[in-house]
């Protein structure tokens, strides 16, 4: 079976396509928030300081609560938090659109995007979790393949959303992308939540079974991935800047766009190849030689230049 077969195989398991399509769009949604935001404020205030201010409280609520709102997923189900959730993302954006247009203080316009964020859906952990669930017994060895399409699906978001917004907001309607944003972000948290069948079912626990599952986040191995994971993302927004930078220095800061279409473009090809076939190599090995090769693909970066620089960002 051929890759693509193998993907459309995996869409038209019953279901999946119900919730696969609603997530794609949702995501695009969410790669356009937060530059939506950006955008937003700086038309509003004049005021850069003020957009980062606003966009980094969207960004540490995001990460503070998305947690939260994943335990209350596990114990009421995706339904009866996604649903809520959805109105209150709109009302939310709603709020920091008014606050801009009113000219509303900064730390006012900084609480309503700390709600813009905390009431950010966790589509991504969402459809996993479906996955997860739809691809059991038999049709477990396919999962490695449906979190590639999801992966894909991702990082087309990231190339798309931003891309959106930015040409939005660059004809003089920052806050048609906002709107836009939270409109694909509503309607795709609504819809998955609305997909009832593929919904992982609601298990109940106990005390025991909370103590077992805070015990499970203080495992070495649990550890590891943090540590790993936090490693990578230091390693990419470090390099994000590095090669911002590169490019202002030499005058030519269009360059930095075109070296991340590159590397994001040779990312999706990764993505693609990985979700082809089964790897022989149990995941553990995997994410080794995934780390290791990432290390040695950026050492042209060492070398400087605008050659090493891009075979660096392909790494």
């Amino acid at each position: 079976m051929t890759g693509a077969a193998s993907y459309r195989a995996l869409l038209r398991t019953p279901g999946a396509a119900a919730f696969f399509v609603p997530t794609a769009g949702g995501r695009v949604g969410i790669a356009m928030t937060s530059l939506s935001i950006v955008w937003l404020v700086r038309d509003a205030t004049g005021s850069y300081a003020t957009a980062g201010l606003v966009t980094g409280a969207f960004a540490v609520a995001d990460a503070v609560v998305g947690p939260q709102v994943g335990r209350l997923i596990d114990r009421f189900g995706q339904a009866r938090v996604l649903l809520p959730g959805a109105v209150v993302h709109a009302v939310a954006v709603g709020a920091l659109v008014a606050g801009a247009a009113g000219h509303a203080p900064a730390w006012l316009l900084a609480v309503a995007g700390a709600l813009v964020g905390a009431s950010l859906p966790q589509l991504s952990a969402v459809a996993l979790a479906r996955w997860s669930a739809l691809l059991d017994g038999g049709r477990r060895a396919a999962l490695p393949s449906a979190y590639a399409l999801e992966s894909l699906s991702n990082s087309v978001a990231y190339l798309v959303g931003p891309a959106l917004v930015s040409a939005i907001a660059a004809a003089g309607r920052p806050v048609l992308g906002t709107l836009t944003a939270a409109a694909l972000v509503v309607a795709g948290g609504s819809l998955l939540g609305l997909q009832r069948r593929t919904a992982p079912p609601v298990v109940a626990t106990d005390g025991r079974h909370r103590s077992h599952h805070r015990r499970a986040l203080r495992r070495p191995g649990f550890l590891l991935l943090v540590g790993v994971n936090t490693a990578i993302g230091g390693f990419f927004g470090t390099m994000s800047i590095a090669v911002t930078a590169f490019a202002v220095e030499r005058g030519a800061p269009e360059l930095a766009a075109v070296l991340f279409a590159a590397s994001n473009g040779t990312g999706l090809v990764a993505v693609l190849l990985y979700g082809l076939r089964p790897w022989p190599v149990p995941p553990r090995t995997q994410l080794a030689l995934a780390g290791a090769a990432l290390g040695l693909g950026a050492l042209p970066l060492a070398a400087g230049g605008l050659a090493g620089v891009a075979a660096g960002v392909q790494g």
